[in-house]
């Protein structure tokens, strides 16, 4: 839990209900507070406890105790002093967002639930909804929360975590509610594909083609199966009559003209991937296979051109390492020996530097 924004809602005003606080109750205040400052947060809790005790009809001293106990990840022992704060004063958002974020902690997403709300804190609501089955709001609220903290990992995990709950909710009502239809088929298809299962992810795209063979993308997909193990003129079949069906659509230019590339066709290969790059411009994988259709082509400008470009929008990328060792076979063609030298080291040095973070993932 992100203490930080806790303690800064502390700072609201208490109501002009709240007594005056005693000398006793004052000084166990203070001292708590002292204690707190100096991170002596056994202490504090000692004192604000003391302080609770000697005024129980205050809130102020509750707050505290109930901030001194997150602070200390004592989650459980806050609830108590929280629910004491809210007696005495219903409406203080500081103590239903504490609350809330104590209830959370402990795995009482469904308790968090409404003091999470009264205060409107979208990304803890969005925790808490996520794991109470709410998955739809869940996915809204933090989809909200990212843009206002686009930089937080925690709400960038959830978030991830939430989507693909709802997907997964999602293909779950797909497939029981429409077990034979086209899009159905399609899904299946997609998940046979990630797990590199292409016997199956073809059939199951035969069979959503057979029911509607004019959907957008489907020939797409299909195309990219036979990509996959290679049968390039099944592929280039596939591609071709996706961009009859969608001419403006630059990802089935780029995958017609790499399919011609790979089958020699550099002539054609070359027309598709001027097309896709016209449709939409500087997609690094058109431009990078762009210029291998060019340096096959033995224009030299243009595939230097390209992949200049490529790694200026890539930068550090496994494309961009590719793309230079393009640049060092252009270089050594030119027989500029220092220039394809130097083309080679920073392949070589993206190649470790990518093998190293895919390292790390795993």
């Amino acid at each position: 839990m992100n203490c930080a924004i806790m303690v800064l809602c502390l700072l609201a005003q208490m109501s002009s209900t709240e007594p005056a606080l005693s000398p006793a109750a004052a000084q166990h205040l203070e001292a708590g507070i002292a204690a707190e400052k100096s991170h002596q947060l056994e202490t504090a809790i000692s004192e604000f406890r003391k302080a609770a005790e000697a005024q129980p009809d205050a809130a102020t001293p509750y707050l505290r105790l109930g901030e001194a106990y997150m602070s200390s990840h004592e989650y459980g022992d806050a609830v108590a002093p929280l629910r004491r704060v809210l007696e005495l004063e219903p409406d203080l958002p500081s103590a239903h967002l504490l609350l809330g974020y104590a209830q959370l902690a402990q795995g009482y997403a469904a308790d968090a639930i409404p003091h999470l709300e009264k205060v409107h804190e979208i990304g803890a609501l969005g925790i808490a909804q996520m794991q109470t089955g709410q998955i739809s709001e869940a996915v809204s609220n933090l989809q909200a929360a990212v843009k206002q903290r686009p930089n937080d990992p925690d709400l960038l995990y959830y978030l991830i975590q939430a989507s693909e709950m709802l997907a997964e909710q999602s293909t779950d009502t797909l497939f029981t509610n429409y077990p034979d239809s086209n899009r159905t088929h399609q899904r299946r298809a997609q998940n046979y594909f990630a797990l590199h299962q292409l016997a199956q992810a073809e059939q199951e795209y035969q069979r959503a083609l057979t029911i509607s063979p004019e959907i957008p993308g489907l020939h797409l997909e299909l195309g990219q199966v036979y990509a996959e193990s290679a049968q390039w003129p099944n592929a280039e079949a596939q591609y071709r009559i996706e961009t009859k069906l969608q001419p403006g659509n630059a990802q089935a230019a780029y995958r017609l003209g790499e399919a011609l590339l790979q089958e020699g066709r550099v002539k054609e290969a070359l027309q598709e991937l001027q097309r896709s790059n016209d449709l939409q411009p500087d997609m690094p994988e058109t431009l990078y296979a762009f210029g291998k259709a060019a340096f096959a082509a033995d224009d030299l400008d243009t595939a230097q051109k390209a992949w200049t470009r490529v790694i200026a929008i890539e930068k550090e990328s496994p494309l961009a390492a590719q793309a230079h060792f393009g640049m060092a076979g252009l270089y050594r063609k030119q027989n500029k020996v220092t220039e394809a030298a130097s083309e080679m080291q920073e392949f070589r040095r993206l190649e470790e530097r990518n093998s190293h973070t895919d390292d790390g993932r795993r």
